[in-house]
Parts: structure tokens; C-alpha cells; sequence
């Protein structure tokens, strides 16, 4: 009896410590690439301090695809066998994620789908910034520049897509495409990036200057990186003055290139707004909720955030005013100039 009595204790004390391993719940969060800085610096940080919030007990993995299919794909299949209830998918390629959603679905595995949508397979949730009013937003800020400096009718601009493979890249040119086929403006030649790589950008832009020359009135580019690669290649052409290039991200390198003239406009966008608002659906589906939906985008239930337009009229007040940026981060060097010029700093 003595002896039945120790194994129903030990019995007990592992059924307890397995109770409390099952009760410690996993969500993994998975980012595309590094090309842009923004999963690592803003994403990943704004959702694990989010959840530590939330949840403080959860179990979280973070994991980066580095723009490669078949290593994200694993990271996948890795988080799901650690046990992670929820997944947040920024997918490397939005049509190959369909698969992983099934595959997931399958298993009982909620997945919100981030920043990039995945048409082919809805998702449990979407969560973003509003990509397609991004896309117009910043085309339509650049074509009345263009009117307001005078540029005539039929003049041409280029446009400089983001990843093929990325279906928010998609839903920006939707947006890019609305405002610039309603402009008097003509798109000379336009480029979806692979990958988002800046170097592309660059090398596509410098042959475009060698084919159309002065006739680039503007560029309008999908992200800060492709618009960065843009100014480079004008910048290595000696073009001057440089026509106005569109970002979107609001980088530090974007901010500063609009301080000094170089770059038009950006998109403020902080990432750790989406990054909280996926945090929120993620326990949310945890607990056995339906999180609340604004609107639909492929079938998926989604939260869809309106960003704004930044350029110098209005970098202070939104950038440095509203504490997304400080002036010590980014007045720096050649930029304190420029910083005192628009009253940033004193």
C-alpha cells in the first residue's frame, strides 16, 4: 500500500507538471525577410512587448525567413511541432503560404496572416496597414507635386514595384496604378522588384536613366528601400536636380533623405501598431474568441490601419512631435542642418 501510495503521488505530481507545460501556450511569429529593417526593429519587439502584456505566460518563437520559401516553410512546420497554437505569417511568398495555412488548419493551428495578405487560402485573420491606399497615397502625393511645380501634361514618370512574390507588393501597385492612370502624368517603364532588394532597384533605375534621361519627371517606389536604390542610381548618374522619389516605411535612412531634399515623401506607418493589434488577435484566438473585424480582404476576417503621407511640410509633426522618431537618432551628421532648417531642433 505504502508503495501504491508513492506512485500515485508521483502519478499526481507529473499529471500537475504536465498540466501546467500544456497550459503554457505558444504563439510563433514569423517575418519575411531583413532586406527591410522593420521586422527587426519595430515588429518582432512591438509584438513580444505587446504580449508580455497580454500574455505574459505564453511561450513565444521568433523566426525570420530571410526571403527564402523553403526556409520559411520549415520555420513553419518547426513551430508547429514546439507545440504553437497561434502563428503570425508574414509569408516570403504569398501564393506558396496558402499550403502552410491548410497545413496548420489541419492540425487545429490558428494563423493570422501579416502585413502581406494570402489570397489563395484564407486565413484565420488578417492584419495590416491599408496596402492599396498606401500605394495611392504616395503616387497621388507625388502627382500633385508634380502639378504644383508645373510639370506639364504627358510627362513621364517611372514606377518601381515591391516583390512579385508579396501580394501586399500587389495591392500598393493596385493603389500606385489608380492614382497615376487618373494623372495627366504617363508611366514611362515600371519594375517589380524581387525580393524588395534595394541593389535592384538601384540597377533597374540606372538603366532607365540611360534609356529616358530628363524625361524622368518622378519616381514613384513602393517601399524606402526600392526609393533609396532609386536616389542612389540618380545620385550616381549626377542627375541634379533629382526628380521626387516616393518611400513608404518612414526608415531612419528615408527620413533623413527627405530632411535633406533628396527623397519626397514616405509612409508613417509605425510597425508596432499592427504588431499590437496582432498580439490582441492572437490571444484573442487563444481564448477561444472571434476577434472582431473592420472589413474582409480574400475572404479573411481583417484590421486594416490608414497610414499617413509624410514630407517636409509635416515630417515634424508627425515624426518627431508625435515620438515615433527622436532628433537624436536622426539629426545626425549632414542631417543636423536640415533638421534646424525644419524646425526639428533648435
Amino acid at each position: 500500500m505504502n508503495k501504491l501510495t508513492k506512485l500515485a503521488a508521483l502519478s499526481g505530481v507529473a499529471a500537475a507538471l504536465f498540466a501546467s507545460a500544456s497550459y503554457a501556450q505558444t504563439v510563433a511569429f514569423l517575418m519575411p525577410d531583413q532586406a527591410s529593417t522593420r521586422y527587426e526593429e519595430h515588429d518582432w519587439p512591438g509584438f513580444q512587448s505587446a504580449m508580455e502584456k497580454l500574455c505574459p505566460d505564453c511561450t513565444l518563437i521568433y523566426q525570420n525567413g530571410n526571403a527564402d520559401v523553403a526556409l520559411q516553410q520549415q520555420q513553419f512546420n518547426s513551430v508547429i511541432a514546439q507545440g504553437a497554437e497561434v502563428i503570425v505569417l508574414d509569408p516570403v511568398d504569398s501564393a506558396a503560404a496558402a499550403a502552410l495555412v491548410q497545413i496548420a488548419q489541419s492540425q487545429g493551428v490558428k494563423v493570422i496572416a501579416y502585413d502581406r495578405p494570402i489570397p489563395d487560402s484564407p486565413a484565420d485573420f488578417y492584419v495590416s496597414f491599408d496596402n492599396e491606399g498606401i500605394g495611392y497615397a504616395i503616387a497621388q502625393s507625388l502627382v500633385a507635386q508634380l502639378q504644383q511645380a508645373g510639370v506639364p501634361e504627358g510627362a513621364g514618370v517611372l514606377q518601381i514595384n515591391g516583390s512579385p512574390t508579396d501580394a501586399a507588393a500587389g495591392l500598393i501597385r493596385d493603389g500606385i496604378d489608380r492614382a497615376l492612370d487618373n494623372s495627366p502624368y504617363v508611366t514611362l517603364s515600371e519594375f517589380d522588384t524581387p525580393d524588395w532588394a534595394p541593389p535592384k532597384a538601384q540597377e533597374w533605375t540606372a538603366g532607365q536613366i540611360t534609356r529616358f534621361g530628363d524625361k524622368i519627371n518622378g519616381i514613384v517606389a513602393a517601399n524606402d528601400g526600392t526609393g533609396g536604390g532609386a536616389i542612389a542610381a540618380l545620385k550616381a548618374a549626377g542627375v541634379n536636380p533629382l526628380p521626387p522619389v516616393t518611400g513608404n516605411d518612414a526608415t531612419i535612412a528615408a527620413l533623413q533623405l527627405i530632411i535633406a531634399g533628396d527623397q519626397y515623401n514616405t509612409i508613417s506607418k509605425p510597425s508596432e501598431t499592427v504588431a499590437e493589434a496582432a498580439a490582441q488577435v492572437a490571444v484573442q484566438l487563444l481564448n477561444g474568441e472571434t476577434p472582431k473585424s473592420e472589413t474582409s480582404l480574400y475572404n479573411t476576417p481583417s484590421q486594416l490601419f490608414v497610414p499617413a503621407v509624410v514630407t517636409q511640410e509635416n515630417i515634424k509633426e508627425l515624426i518627431f512631435d508625435s515620438g515615433i522618431q527622436s532628433p537624436s537618432e536622426v539629426c545626425t551628421g549632414e542631417y543636423a542642418a536640415g533638421c534646424k532648417k525644419l524646425g526639428i531642433t533648435q
